[in-house]
């Protein structure tokens, strides 16, 4: 028996959350990211921005001048949660076996779940449905025995599309397709492709399993097997987290120390706002720069007691970023926070225990706000919103 895999992404998905509060945004190119005069990047452009040139991870400042006419919004990740936790109620009500994919699609194994309705596209059909009924959101599904050509099928048919691979089919339906198509092809290894004469899938797949092992060694068996309709991947639901991370890549490359605190504190405040959620707590901060020339570093501290609050993590992190500045002072276009060693919120309380607690309390109260009001509602006196910018200072 085939399996029946899907793979289901809501489209635009921060853009569409936000149409669904603010209806008089349907129909409008609208970016998610922030101050288009501040730095940041884009987070979720709608479809109307997107003819313009516009993608996720675009520097603000270069959207704006490519569709000055766009509507640039603040984002509300509380809100976003709330519709993705819903989302995934809804694909549990299909099949028990999902795997999540960030916040805004999953994998769904619904080998034999189909017969109530039929055939796997009208169950398909009624998935969207759900989704369009109760989240007014609209989704794209892939339909393969597969995850790769599920989720290359996903990506073909957006927006509120539904692709369905027959089995068998597999080779047939990527064959024509670009190369760059396949999961895990990007940029540098699309040009090696190219100067081997290979510009589309059943090129790839055509070329014998040595010559590409040979390139690309075991990545490139895997992107042979991919072209080839081959998949065997099974559909996973997440293990329990083992670190929380958040990094973020500068317009320009800086040694601005208050620029890159604030930076790092809003990066502090979002990891120890995921452990909150999770319930849980890290013993481990990692830091992670990347210098103009590319070097990558990083450095890490335990603390003293494993925690999540934000000031107990960030005080970790900017000692640990003082240091590196001491030890290489050269700029830096990316900065990133990770938090491992997690566990559950119990711990030892001791005596002279209250300004922890007190810290505990402010953080419990600062979430509360936000997820009421939003993430820009209240923030720290020298958050990265409130700074302006001055390359090098």
């Amino acid at each position: 028996m085939a399996r029946g895999i899907f793979h289901i992404d809501l489209d635009a998905f921060f853009v569409s959350v936000e149409q669904v509060v603010n209806p008089r945004l349907k129909g409008k190119p609208v970016i998610v990211g922030g101050d288009p005069e501040r730095r940041g990047v884009v987070a979720s452009a709608s479809y109307e921005a997107r003819p313009f040139g516009i993608h996720a991870g675009m520097p603000l400042s270069k959207a704006r001048r490519l569709c000055p006419q766009a509507i640039f919004i603040q984002a509300n990740f509380s809100r976003y949660r709330e519709a993705a936790d819903k989302f995934m109620e809804i694909l549990a009500d299909f099949s028990p076996c999902i795997e999540p994919l960030g916040l805004d699609e999953a994998y769904l194994d619904v080998t034999g779940c189909e017969e109530p309705y039929g055939s796997l596209r009208q169950m398909a059909l009624a998935i969207k449905d759900r989704i369009r009924r109760e989240l007014r959101l609209t989704a794209s599904v892939g339909i393969a025995t597969c995850k790769v050509v599920a989720k290359i099928a996903s990506d073909l048919c957006k927006p509120d599309g539904l692709l369905e691979v027959a089995p068998g089919k597999e080779r047939h339906f990527l064959n024509p397709l670009p190369v760059a198509r396949l999961p895990g092809v990007g940029k540098k290894t699309e040009q090696v492709l190219k100067g081997m004469g290979i510009t589309t899938v059943g090129e790839l797949a055509s070329l014998p399993l040595n010559i590409v092992e040979k390139h690309f060694g075991k990545f490139g068996v895997v992107i042979h097997r991919y072209a080839n309709g081959i998949d065997d991947r099974r559909v996973e639901a997440p293990g329990e987290s083992k670190s929380i991370s958040q990094q973020t890549t500068f317009a320009q490359d800086t040694l601005a120390r208050h620029f890159l605190e604030a930076n790092l504190r809003h990066l502090c405040q979002q990891v120890s706002a995921e452990l909150r959620y999770q319930d849980k707590q890290a013993r481990c901060v990692t830091l992670r720069l990347r210098y103009a020339d590319f070097k990558t570093i990083t450095r890490q501290v335990t603390l003293k007691e494993a925690s999540n609050v934000s000031q107990v993590i960030f005080a970790a992190a900017r000692q640990l970023l003082s240091e590196a500045l001491v030890q290489r002072g050269k700029p830096i276009r990316l900065i990133g926070i990770r938090v491992s060693r997690l566990s559950g919120k119990e711990r030892q309380l001791h005596m002279f225990d209250s300004e922890r607690e007190k810290l505990e309390h402010l953080d419990k109260a600062i979430d509360q706000i936000r997820k009421k009001y939003g993430p820009a509602s209240i923030k720290a006196g020298k958050d990265i919103s409130t700074l302006n910018w001055h390359p090098g200072r």
